[in-house]
C-alpha cells in the first residue's frame, strides 16, 4: 500500500509525463526494478474507458510501473466504445473495458469473456460477479446536495423533505428523460417510497415535481453548480461531483435520504477472445485488490467496492448510510415505460 500511494502521489504531481499520449495511449513508465509480477511480466494491453481523468491517473500508471505492462488507452463515451466493440468483435482490439454502467454490459454479454477476480469475496455481496463476465470496481448512489449558506431552518434529512412548500422552484435537478443521474434519481425515490409500481411512489413524484416548479437544469453538471453557487437550495444528484464540492470547500453537504439511497456500480469486463488474455485478468485483480481500492476511498471521489476499505474525511463511510438495492433488471428491461410515464406527470404538472 505504501508504495502504490508513493507512486500515486509522484504521478499525480507530474501528470504530464503521465497523460495520454497523442495515439491516445499511456507512456509507460521506468521499470523500477521491484515490481511485484505476474508468472510472465510485461507485454502490453489495450484499455477502452469512459473514465474521468482522476480514476485514470489514479490506475493505469500504477498498472505499468508495478508490473511493466505497457497500456494503449482509448478514450470515449461507453455507448461509443461499445459500438466499437461490436464492430471489432471478430477481431477485437480491445482488451478491457474500463468502465460504465452494469446495464450496458447486460445488454452486450456476448462481447465479454468470464472471469472472476481473485478478489471477489472482498467485495460488497451486493455487487458481487454474478454474471461471470462484469467485475464491480467503485460506486456512486444517489443524493441530496444541499446549500448550507441558503438552507436555514429548512429540515432536509430525505425525499419527503423536498415536498415541503418553502422549497418549491429552489430545488435543482435534471431532465430523467436525458440524464442517466437523473433517471437514478427517480427510480431510486420511486423505490424509497414506495415502489416502481406503487400509485403512492408515483403520486410522490407528481407532487415533488409540482414543488420543483418547471425549474429543469441543463444537465447534471448544472444540477450541482447551481446550489454550490447559491442559485438553488437544494439539488437531487449524485455523490461524486457532490463529495468533490465538499472536499474543496464549497458552502454545501451531503444529505442521504433517510428513505434509503441507490448505490450502482461502475463496471469491467475483459473482451472475449482479447490478445492480451492473461494482463487482461491481471488488470481485474489490480483494480479490486485492497491497495487500489484504498487510493480510490482516499484521494478520490468514486465510493470503493471492497466491505472494508479506507476512505477520506470527507466520504461519509458506507455502514452510516441508508442503503437500498435496486432491481437492476427490473428498471433496465421497463426503463421506456418508467421514463413515459414521469413525461406524463411533469406535462400535467407544468400546464
Amino acid at each position: 500500500m505504501k508504495k502504490l500511494t508513493i507512486l500515486l502521489t509522484s504521478m499525480l504531481m507530474a501528470l504530464t509525463l503521465g497523460a495520454c499520449s497523442s495515439n491516445g495511449g499511456t507512456d509507460t513508465p521506468k521499470d523500477d526494478g521491484n515490481k511485484d509480477t505476474p508468472s510472465e511480466t510485461g507485454g502490453k494491453l489495450v484499455v477502452y474507458s469512459p473514465n474521468s481523468e482522476g480514476l485514470i491517473n489514479a490506475t493505469i500508471p500504477l498498472f505499468e510501473e508495478k508490473y511493466n505492462i505497457k497500456v494503449e488507452l482509448i478514450q470515449a463515451g461507453t455507448g461509443e466504445l461499445i459500438k466499437r466493440l461490436q464492430s471489432e468483435k471478430d477481431d477485437p482490439y480491445a482488451d478491457i473495458l474500463f468502465g460504465g454502467a452494469h446495464s450496458q454490459y447486460i445488454q452486450n454479454a456476448d462481447l465479454f469473456e468470464n472471469y472472476t477476480s481473485k478478489n471477489e469475496g472482498l467485495i460488497i455481496p451486493d455487487y458481487a460477479n454474478e454474471t461471470g463476465y462484469t467485475t464491480s470496481y467503485v460506486l456512486d448512489g444517489s443524493c441530496l446536495l444541499v446549500n448550507t449558506e441558503l438552507i436555514g431552518d429548512i429540515k432536509i434529512e430525505g425525499y419527503a423533505d423536498l415536498l415541503n412548500p418553502e422549497l418549491k422552484g429552489k430545488i435543482a435537478t435534471a431532465d430523467p428523460a436525458s440524464s442517466s443521474s437523473a433517471f437514478a434519481q427517480l427510480t431510486n425515490m420511486l423505490l424509497a417510497m414506495g415502489g416502481y409500481e406503487e400509485d403512492a411512489a408515483w403520486d410522490y413524484v407528481k407532487e415533488l415535481f409540482t414543488n420543483i416548479d418547471g425549474k429543469i437544469s441543463s444537465g447534471s453538471s448544472a444540477v450541482y453548480k447551481s446550489v454550490a453557487d447559491g442559485e438553488m437550495v437544494v439539488a437531487l444528484t449524485y455523490e461524486d461531483p457532490a463529495a468533490t464540492l465538499v472536499r474543496d470547500g464549497a458552502p454545501v453537504k451531503i444529505v442521504y435520504p433517510v428513505e434509503g439511497s441507490v448505490y450502482l456500480p461502475a463496471t469491467t469486463g475483459i473482451i472475449k477472445n482479447a490478445k492480451n488474455m492473461e494482463n487482461a485478468q491481471l488488470f481485474v485483480d489490480f483494480i479490486t485488490s485492497k491497495e487500489v481500492q484504498d487510493i480510490y476511498g482516499t484521494t478520490l471521489t468514486n465510493r470503493p467496492v471492497l466491505k472494508e476499505v479506507e476512505v477520506a474525511d470527507f466520504m461519509t463511510p458506507m455502514d452510516e448510510i441508508v442503503r437500498i438495492e435496486e432491481d437492476r433488471e427490473y428498471v433496465n428491461s421497463h426503463k421506456d415505460e418508467i421514463v413515459e410515464k414521469y413525461k406524463d406527470i411533469y406535462t400535467s404538472v407544468a400546464k
